[in-house]
């Protein structure tokens, strides 16, 4: 039986969303449009210097970096990884903990000039704060979506922080996920505007179900 109002489920994601709030480095506020637009400049310079985007995450958030993993490679076109190979995650977490698992394959991936994108709803993972630590060790430029407690740490680890004001996952996911959604889809767009139309699939890019 259903026992709570979809509308109003919905309506309070909608407020969750245009009230996200967002930080830089140093903690300074700034607004959704130029919170946005960093996200967007800092995913299209990683694009345009063959830089990669990496993203990490644990459980609904670990879905939520994989589909805009897949994202990112298919509608960008930007090189992308994601560290939940399972032979490889689960190595790792038995020989050094689960805690280090996505740090030390940040280590061996991450180069100056990534993207790292950090996800998650409690922002107190420790797997993922050992990872954005070290990712920003390697010069990476980092966006994390956190949510839960508003003084949670990840979200004054990245140049970009976005932060949803509630303490359930699935109003916290949901938001995480139609944020991706716009950064990757505004990404496509912007590079189909200053790229030539073409009709071929090889060859262009597809929004909407159309390849333009």
């Amino acid at each position: 039986m259903i026992t709570q109002n979809a509308a109003a489920y919905f309506h309070k994601l909608s407020e969750l969303l245009l009230n996200l709030q967002v930080t830089d480095r140093q903690g300074i506020a700034l607004s959704l449009d130029e919170g946005v637009k960093r996200a967007m400049d800092l995913i299209l310079s990683a694009r345009s210097t063959s830089g990669k985007a990496i993203l990490v995450g644990n459980g609904g958030s670990a879905a939520i970096a994989s589909h805009m993993h897949c994202d990112l490679c298919n509608g960008v076109r930007m090189k992308s990884m994601i560290f939940t190979e399972p032979s490889l995650l689960t190595a790792l977490s038995n020989d050094f903990g689960y805690d280090a698992a996505f740090e030390r394959s940040m280590h061996l991936w991450a180069e100056q000039g990534d993207l790292v994108f950090a996800i998650s709803s409690s922002g107190r993972s420790q797997n993922i704060l050992r990872a954005v630590a070290a990712a920003t060790k390697r010069d990476c430029e980092i966006i994390t979506f956190s949510g839960f407690k508003n003084d949670n740490p990840l979200r004054s680890m990245g140049h970009v922080n976005f932060y949803v004001s509630s303490e359930e996952y699935g109003y916290v996911e949901s938001a995480h996920s139609v944020l991706a959604h716009f950064l990757t889809d505004s990404a496509m767009m912007s590079i189909v505007d200053t790229n030539s139309r073409s009709t071929s699939p090889a060859d262009g890019f597809r929004t909407g179900g159309y390849y333009v």
